[in-house]
């Protein structure tokens, strides 16, 4: 089998192995999974680094906060000593809420939605650190709660609203964080070809001691005219080796 592919699977299971103990593996069972390909330390090490970057403790769970900046905890705090104000509901009342949520009770709904808001504090914490803010996680959170809480007339039992809730908050805050990876990957391929067209210029303005128009950046390499004034648009028309025609 090819060694990547093999490393990759080995990977993924070891990740699978994690998330059956809770979120953690030992580095014993991360060395004897990937002792048939014959790993260095070195290798071994960037296994581990991987694994805690996305939330897999090595020989211990990861504690969430470790991945909040300074101004996310104090935000985190800030949200729950506000949610502590809210009445505490007991398990019963709990359950008669969210019938008369289930029931199409607006009243309920917004009570149902106050008795979540932790929750969805709580799972925040859990996608931090994965290059969107706690706070947008939260304010992601809390949209996917008020319309959960108004679809909960679908079920059959109120046990159910709990997991149905989690799912919806949980979803809305892994689109986010796709969202942002996606643009993270379109600003990044935007800098490349901005880059690739100043570094261009300036090559053929330094061979030319002048600024280079764009026709003569066309003859002189591959990139097209249309590639040339995109970069040109981007940046803001701001590539000083670039006459602008």
């Amino acid at each position: 089998m090819n060694q990547e592919v093999l490393f990759a699977q080995t990977l993924e299971k070891v990740k699978a192995m994690a998330a059956d103990q809770g979120g953690w593996i030992s580095e014993e069972d991360v060395q004897e999974a990937f002792d048939p390909m014959g790993l260095s330390g070195e290798q071994l090490q960037m296994v581990y680094d991987y694994l805690v970057k996305h939330k897999i403790g090595i020989n211990a769970p990861v504690d969430p906060d470790d991945y909040l900046t300074e101004e996310e905890k104090n935000y985190l705090q800030n949200y729950l000593d506000e949610l502590a104000a809210l009445p505490e509901r007991s398990p019963g009342e709990k359950e008669a809420i969210t019938l008369s949520a289930m029931a199409g009770d607006p009243d309920a709904q917004s009570l149902l939605t106050e008795i979540y808001l932790p929750d969805v504090a709580e799972v925040a914490r859990l996608y931090s650190g994965q290059g969107v803010p706690l706070e947008d996680l939260i304010g992601e959170g809390n949209l996917a709660l008020a319309m959960g809480v108004s679809m909960l007339g679908a079920l059959e039992h109120a046990a159910e609203a709990q997991g149905m809730l989690g799912k919806m908050m949980m979803d809305a805050m892994e689109d986010l964080i796709s969202e942002q990876q996606s643009t993270d990957k379109a600003d990044q391929r935007m800098a490349d070809r901005i880059n690739k067209v100043l570094e261009a210029a300036r090559e053929l303005s330094e061979e030319l001691h002048r600024k280079v128009t764009v026709e003569e950046l066309v003859q002189e390499t591959k990139l097209s005219e249309k590639a040339i004034r995109d970069a040109m648009r981007l940046s803001g028309h701001q590539i000083e080796y670039l006459e602008e025609t």
